[in-house]
């Protein structure tokens, strides 16, 4: 402990300095030197102040999924980790080193609902409306701090178990920007909550948060789903208590998912990289070597559904050592809002002033 706090001491002249570096460029777009410019429809921007993983891109699924019947719905994404540069539109046979691990996923998941990547979501959505010219609606992942683009809504999600009022600036902390940058969004989301949060721990929560006048707060909880095969996804697994599980997964903060697995499981065994991480040869023999050494009698290989984007590039080498692997499915649930207007209630009532 004492080691740590040594460490941020040393470290706190550099994230002051990356902090002065964060207001001069937020200060050259409030004087106007910096352009952000606007559309003619609607963009919802979804994002964080913090580095990792705080649930974007199943809020995201979650915005597709009641909003697609309404409207024709375009996502652009950066493509975080991918091996080619410049906009590309995203099809279902992409693999996850050309478009990024999540755009990959959110097109399988929804085929029917153009994706692209672009460094520069500014340039980028000139080009996702050329290449569908039918798009009412654009969601760009992970664009908080994009501020070439005004948005119509502004969504900040923040981790339960690690907000960002908590938290301080990069190298210190996971901050991306100070604070006191939640004040531009419209709408903060209190992400992986347990399901049964408190009231009072909400008031706590709101209290600490203490959103603006023009900002509504919401909370929401991560449900998994049935696991299903990853050769076959019309195959589903039972979760029993004598199965053992290799977990393998490069995504940030897995402690919600272990918490989850330890109750519906004899034993597991977590091969865990960082977030993004495109699997190796070797990482793919120590997945061999972990399930073989597993004792359980009955026992899995499980994955979450943006890992198997790139566990997909080891097709070949997986399927010849016919390792049973599954992939456990998650998605969005928001908790009550009491006297709130339920999140989509409020999504829905944006986009019909906006079009007013």
């Amino acid at each position: 402990m004492i080691q740590q706090w040594l460490i941020k001491i040393l470290l706190s002249p550099l994230a002051w300095l990356y902090g002065l570096g964060v207001i001069l460029r937020n200060l050259l777009y409030q004087i106007g030197l910096f352009k952000s410019i606007s559309f003619s429809f609607p963009v919802i921007s979804m994002g964080n102040l913090s580095v990792g993983g705080t649930g974007k891109t199943p809020h995201i699924e979650f915005l597709i999924l009641h909003l697609r019947e309404f409207v024709r719905i375009g996502v652009l994404s950066r493509g975080y980790g991918r091996k080619t540069q410049g906009y590309r539109l995203v099809t279902t046979l992409d693999h996850a080193d050309q478009s990024g691990d999540e755009p990959v996923q959110l097109k399988r998941k929804f085929p029917d609902v153009a994706v692209a990547v672009s460094e520069s979501r500014a340039l980028g959505i000139p080009q996702l409306l050329k290449n569908d010219p039918g798009i009412q609606l654009i969601l760009l992942d992970d664009a908080y701090q994009h501020r070439a683009i005004t948005p119509a809504i502004s969504i900040l999600l923040t981790d339960f178990n690690r907000p960002f009022y908590s938290d301080f600036l990069l190298p210190v902390g996971r901050l991306r920007e100070w604070r006191s940058a939640y004040q531009r969004a419209h709408a903060i989301i209190v992400t992986k909550c347990p399901p049964n949060l408190p009231t009072a721990k909400r008031h706590e929560i709101r209290t600490l948060i203490n959103p603006q006048p023009h900002q509504k707060l919401y909370f929401s909880s991560l449900e998994y789903g049935q696991p299903y095969s990853f050769w076959d996804s019309s195959l589903r697994l039972q979760f029993t208590n004598d199965l053992g599980i290799i977990l393998i997964s490069a995504i940030a903060h897995t402690d919600h998912l272990t918490t989850y697995l330890e109750t519906r499981s004899k034993e597991i065994r977590h091969l865990e990289f960082t977030d993004h991480h495109f699997f190796t040869k070797f990482d793919m023999g120590q997945l061999r070597a972990a399930f073989d050494a597993m004792a359980a009698q009955t026992k899995i290989i499980l994955t979450t559904e943006k890992d198997a984007t790139r566990l997909e590039l080891h097709y070949d080498y997986l399927f010849a050592q016919k390792l049973p692997i599954f992939v456990l499915p998650l998605r969005v649930r928001f908790l009550d809002q009491q006297d709130e207007i339920p999140f989509m209630d409020y999504i829905q009532q944006q986009l019909l002033a906006f079009t007013v």
